[in-house]
């Protein structure tokens, strides 16, 4: 089983991912998406992007935490996924950003076996997500996903606002803004695929080139900016993106 079971976007509902770049920058793809600060300028440049496929992994409720890896092995990711408002570019305080994605052997938590592995059913691994601070920041610690047959490496992502925080640390309601993905250079993600475990991975890896769902559209496609950690795969990577948000 793979997403490509579910590879149509969900509408044509648009966000937004604010740079901070020039016009003129944009206009030949050198901008890197900036995230924004409290006095961020309003006139900053934003650059519309289409929504992605949630795929047919997703489960309804996940727990509300900024650590997701309940001790899974893999290269370690520190995400710093920053929302803003679409109109003004202006940071989105108190939005809940929840994550979900693959371990370094391309299985996911709550299915058995969907890259042909025993994986139980009642998992939660690499799934959750935190309410953004007054700067719009999310900050979720992970590791990088590993892949399975048909995909490229990716994150899914969506972005809530007015959710109900429940007692047992999950979350309800609200309303959501944007569903979508997070991807990774190849150069990176050969890299990765070098280390253990991904190294015992035997899936034959798909690249963003090849996969059905990218578009090759950089930073409006979800190409997350990632910087080492250290001198080496395994000392892991900060990964960064600012996605607008339209708030109806």
């Amino acid at each position: 089983m793979t997403d490509t079971s579910n590879t149509s976007p969900i509408g044509r509902r648009t966000v937004l991912i604010a740079t901070g770049a020039t016009a003129a920058a944009l206009t030949v793809g050198a901008a890197a998406p900036q995230a924004p600060t409290a006095d961020a300028a309003p006139a900053a440049v934003c650059t519309l992007t289409k929504e992605m496929t949630e795929g047919p992994y997703y489960l309804d409720g996940q727990l509300v935490r900024a650590d997701v890896t309940e001790g899974k092995a893999g290269v370690p990711l520190k995400l710093a996924l920053t929302v803003v408002d679409d109109d003004t570019c202006a940071p989105l305080g108190n939005a809940l950003v929840e994550i979900w994605h693959s371990d370094a052997l391309g299985e996911y938590s709550g299915f058995v076996g969907n890259n042909g592995h025993d994986e139980p059913d009642d998992g939660t691994f690499l799934r959750g997500g935190v309410l953004t601070n007054s700067a719009g920041v999310a900050n979720i610690t992970t590791i990088y996903p590993g892949w399975y047959r048909g995909r490229c490496v990716h994150i899914h992502v969506k972005v809530h606002t007015n959710v109900t925080l429940t007692s047992d640390g999950s979350f309800t309601g609200g309303q959501e803004l944007h569903t979508g993905q997070l991807f990774f250079s190849e150069t990176t993600t050969a890299k990765v695929a070098r280390v253990s475990p991904y190294s015992t991975n035997t899936v034959t890896r798909t690249t963003l080139a090849q996969d059905s769902i990218y578009d090759d559209g950089g930073a409006s496609s979800g190409l997350l900016t990632l910087t080492a950690l250290g001198s080496s795969a395994s000392a892991g990577y900060t990964g960064k993106l600012t996605l607008g948000v339209e708030r109806s």
